[in-house]
């Protein structure tokens, strides 16, 4: 069993900590506010700033690191991926090298340009609408419904998606259909954001560090025509979508809480080596020694996880129950370290203003829901029952 990083990795990983430490790190201030009252804090890059970050990393080679080589990205794997993500989680400043949800990697050619392009490209965003309001996660609950008529369908219902808000966007909808057989099934529809019947809300925006408090924008459907050549996949299957890119989406989301963790573990350390208590530095406090222990426990087994599913992944093998793992131990893993850190500053997490506290909320808020948790584990469940090995 090797442990060790192949070497050309070891560049790239090397390339991006630089970008992060020399591009990244020295807007923080930026983007967690200067005013004392944090109003002009920030959830996102000023535009031209953001473009001279996107055309630096298109010149040293690092922007569509992420997505597969089949569709137009670099394609360097999913333990590359990996790496990239643990180090860009470790500002937090939000830039990434072309994030694009795996289920536009589907997109047929003709939907390339208007859809998976222009996401690539940070020009729209893409709002993924699965969730309905106070419905649970099962599909079979769902009301959103799309009924075929005159070589189009209408939508009708209500979806909610965690996605941010955008300028220019449009709606990736999962919607119940019936086939012509008359069987019932799921489809994936692009709905653009000037479709009449289309209409967003939850999208006002909050000023100051409270933007990054946001809650799940609602997209409302009402007799709103969708065309056929914006069907996403195939009419019936749209569960199919995505699925070969899922598992190892799901190792690299996981390596993002190494990341936030790593960077709350050299946070703390500098609080307790400078923070005086009761006559002495907090470092020779024996809680928060077990607090830095366990943080730096916590982050070096989460880092083995996503390493291991990870070569598993480039090595072809089928890594959905090693996804599974990894997902929910990342995630919990994030929670743990929230607390030991708040012990470690003596505080709650949340104190606006450092990066700790938007370290913390980030992390939190791209981690999985609760119901998304529960699904992991049945697929760690069912396979366990299935008699295969953990």
């Amino acid at each position: 069993m090797d442990f060790e990083i192949p070497q050309d990795l070891k560049m790239i990983q090397s390339l991006v900590r630089d970008f992060v430490d020399d591009q990244l790190k020295p807007l923080e201030r930026d983007i967690l506010g200067r005013a004392a009252d944090l109003s002009d804090a920030r959830i996102s890059l000023p535009a031209e700033t953001e473009e001279k970050l996107i055309k630096m990393a298109n010149e040293i080679g690092l922007w569509g690191i992420n997505i597969p080589e089949e569709v137009g990205g670099v394609g360097l794997g999913c333990l590359c991926s990996s790496l990239v993500e643990e180090e860009l989680a470790q500002t937090v400043v939000p830039f990434n090298f072309g994030d694009v949800a795996p289920v536009l990697f589907e997109c047929r050619a003709e939907q390339k340009e208007g859809y998976f392009q222009p996401v690539l490209d940070r020009q729209k965003k893409a709002y993924l609408a699965l969730m309905e309001p106070g419905r649970e996660a099962s599909a079979a609950s769902w009301e959103m419904r799309a009924e075929k008529e005159d070589g189009h369908y209408l939508l009708n219902g209500q979806k909610l998606s965690l996605s941010r808000a955008g300028e220019d966007y449009f709606a990736v909808v999962f919607a119940g259909t019936s086939h012509e057989e008359g069987q019932k099934g799921m489809t994936c529809f692009l709905v653009d954001r000037d479709t009449p019947g289309f209409s967003v809300s939850g999208t006002e925006g909050k000023t100051g560090w409270r933007a990054q408090l946001r809650e799940p924008l609602l997209l409302t459907f009402k007799d709103c025509p969708v065309p056929e050549a914006n069907i996403l996949g195939e009419e019936g299957r749209a569960f199919h979508l995505g699925r070969k890119w899922l598992p190892a989406r799901r190792v690299v989301r996981s390596a993002r809480c190494v990341g936030v963790s790593q960077r709350l573990l050299e946070e703390s350390a500098t609080q307790a080596q400078s923070f005086l208590s009761f006559g002495g530095y907090a470092a020779k406090r024996t809680s928060i020694e077990a607090a830095l222990a366990d943080i730096a426990v916590s982050v070096h087994a989460g880092r083995l996880m996503v390493y291991e599913a990870a070569t598993k992944a480039d090595a072809g093998e089928l890594i959905r129950n090693e996804a599974a793992m990894v997902k929910l131990f990342a995630t919990d893993m994030v929670h743990r370290v929230a607390d030991r850190v708040a012990h470690i500053f003596g505080g709650p997490s949340y104190i606006a203003g450092l990066p700790m506290e938007r370290l913390c909320r980030s992390a939190l808020a791209d981690s999985a829901t609760e119901l998304a948790l529960e699904l992991q584990r049945s697929i760690i469940a069912r396979d366990i029952l299935k008699g295969l090995k953990v």
